[in-house]
């Protein structure tokens, strides 16, 4: 692989947006802006699109008992209204408190004291809505708001009054202006998808707005042309933004058929190249591989989705733009990480995962990355980054990225500021296996080395063969030392060391057993963390093998499945190098 420099992200022209649209925001939510947002109050609603996300009605209950709980932290608010509440004990929670997002919850609880809960808490909210933090105008939150407020409308006005209804309609008005003038300081990505999906469902469903059907509609298409890759991939290459998105877009396509008005080409066409990318990121038990930015699948959710789908479109096996691969045989997949760091604005999210795959059989999990935490805590959230964190090879203990930190982290977000270029990718699919290799960069400016993984599945899908290798950049002096090849395992299988030492065996909830042998490494089976679970932080292990650049360069490694009832004595004996492709 020839050496590539590492792309280095264009930080400062990103500070420069973002203090523009900070100083945007100021002007909008100062006296003179709120009047330049004036105009009239639109008579009523004329529909109201539907919200897919899954609703728990015991949160109505929490709801109605004052206490908040969102992004994982819980504010009880003693009977005074929570949008007083001060300090907000972080920005992702106040985001969701003034998201209405919850609204939701109310509404599967299907009871009159739910509905009047919810008309009190959005009159509390139109009432003091000129006082709240600025976080409440926040471009993509008001987004949120509006869709929240539009879907859930039915819940908020089923018998109010008059005056209710009037400022009810004159606060969704003004925010829908307000987002109108601040659409291009809407953070880039999904927020800025979401903003326009809001757009549409506001021209679609508010009487008068008929003239700005056609330019919302323009506006959403310019943002799936600008977002979705070829593929169906989402430019973030966060797997669960393919899930997001359609959340949101199915609806509106409903919406704009129910009023009339044909979906355009390039709506139509984007969701069908996205619905079979939910396959493809898909184990055998439901869940999303866990890569940049994935935690949780939410089971329910995938099947709502899926539901909507009209192509019935297999898996593709591979999603070059998206910059991953996936490898079928017998019951096993193995879905790899082959791709770049995505552009900076949307890299928030993103992983230090490069080369890294996880590897299922049936509904077992067997090799995973630790995936994203649920709630926001930092310090989870920036551990689960880390290449460390990914079944990969690590170069003494660094990512293979470089995340923003310090003051620019707290403006910015946690962007990635350098990655690996272009990841070079060759397939070769026959009837006996596929075989994946491609090599990165990211090592390559502090350590002089390129790192080149290799990966094999037979057609049965009994074994998985692996070759990692650490060679030299050309032009640089390699200065990395030690390495660590981590394959961290699913909290559900239970792992052993066996024949001595020298494998492991791994044990699934269903008593499939898999031997894992290495050649050219030390083996460990050391402690680790899976992140992406529903109970929360949970305690694993993971195999790493541990070697030196000057020493072991190459490292060879496999799974095995075992036959059932074969005994650990009759394994491969130490001494058995396991067999490449």
């Amino acid at each position: 692989m020839a050496s590539k420099p590492a792309r280095r992200t264009p930080i400062w022209r990103l500070l420069s947006r973002r203090i523009a649209a900070d100083l945007r925001l100021g002007f909008r939510l100062s006296a003179l802006g709120r009047w330049t947002q004036m105009g009239a109050t639109p008579e009523r609603l004329l529909i109201a699109h539907q919200d897919i996300r899954t609703a728990d009605p015991t949160v109505a209950a929490d709801i109605y008992a004052g206490v908040f709980v969102f992004s994982g932290q819980i504010v009880e608010a003693g009977g005074r209204s929570p949008f007083e509440i001060e300090p907000a004990p972080s920005p992702e929670w106040a985001a969701a408190l003034h998201g209405f997002g919850w609204l939701r919850h109310l509404r599967a609880s299907d009871s009159p004291l739910s509905r009047s809960n919810a008309r009190a808490l959005v009159d509390d909210w139109v009432r003091s809505s000129a006082k709240l933090p600025d976080i409440a105008w926040r471009p993509d939150v008001v987004a949120r708001r509006i869709l929240s407020w539009l879907s859930q409308s039915p819940l908020i006005l089923e018998g109010c009054d008059r005056p209710f209804y009037q400022r009810f309609m004159r606060s969704l008005a003004r925010q829908v202006r307000f987002l109108r003038h601040s659409f291009s300081d809407v953070q880039d990505g999904l927020p800025r998808l979401q903003a326009a999906a809001a757009l549409v469902a506001a021209a679609v469903s508010i009487s008068g707005q008929e003239r700005h059907v056609r330019s919302a509609l323009r506006v959403l298409d310019l943002e799936l042309e600008r977002q979705f890759l070829p593929d169906g991939g989402h430019v973030s290459r966060n797997p669960a933004a393919i899930l997001d998105a359609l959340i949101e877009i199915l609806p509106i396509r409903q919406a704009i058929s129910a009023r009339g008005v044909s979906p355009s080409p390039t709506l139509m066409g984007t969701i069908d190249r996205m619905m079979p990318m939910i396959r493809f990121f898909r184990h055998g038990d439901g869940s999303f591989a866990r890569f940049n930015g994935v935690g949780v699948t939410p089971r329910g959710l995938v099947a709502t989705v899926m539901a909507h789908d009209d192509s019935f479109g297999t898996a593709p096996a591979n999603a070059s733009h998206s910059g991953y691969q996936r490898v079928e045989g017998g019951q096993a997949v193995v879905i790899m990480d082959t791709g770049a760091p995505p552009p900076a604005a949307v890299s928030a999210s993103a992983h230090a995962g490069a080369l890294s795959f996880e590897f299922s059989s049936g509904q077992n999990l067997i090799v995973v990355n630790c995936g994203a935490p649920a709630s926001n805590r930092g310090e989870w959230r920036t551990a689960a980054r880390s290449t460390a964190a990914h079944s990969t090879l690590v170069v003494d203990d660094a990512s293979s990225v470089r995340f923003l930190s310090g003051r620019l982290e707290r403006w910015l977000g946690p962007l990635i500021l350098e990655g690996p270029g272009p990841i070079e990718v060759h397939r070769e699919d026959t009837p006996d296996h596929v075989v994946l290799t491609a090599a990165h960069d990211g090592y390559q400016g502090r350590f002089g080395v390129i790192h080149e993984r290799a990966i094999a599945l037979t057609a049965d899908g009994r074994r998985l063969n692996g070759i990692d290798r650490l060679q030299p950049a050309e032009g640089s002096a390699a200065m990395a030392e030690r390495y660590a090849i981590r394959f961290h395992l699913h909290p559900s299988v239970r792992a052993s060391r066996a024949a001595g030492g020298s494998s492991v065996l791994i044990v699934c909830p269903d008593g499939e057993a898999w031997q894992f042998t290495a050649n050219g490494a030390e083996i460990a089976l050391e402690e680790s963390i899976f992140l992406a679970g529903l109970q929360g932080v949970r305690r694993t292990e993971q195999i790493v093998l541990h070697g030196r650049v000057d020493a072991n360069p190459d490292v060879a490694w496999r799974f095995d499945r075992q036959a059932a009832g074969r005994s650990a004595a009759r394994r491969a004996p130490p001494s058995e190098a396991p067999r490449l492709f």
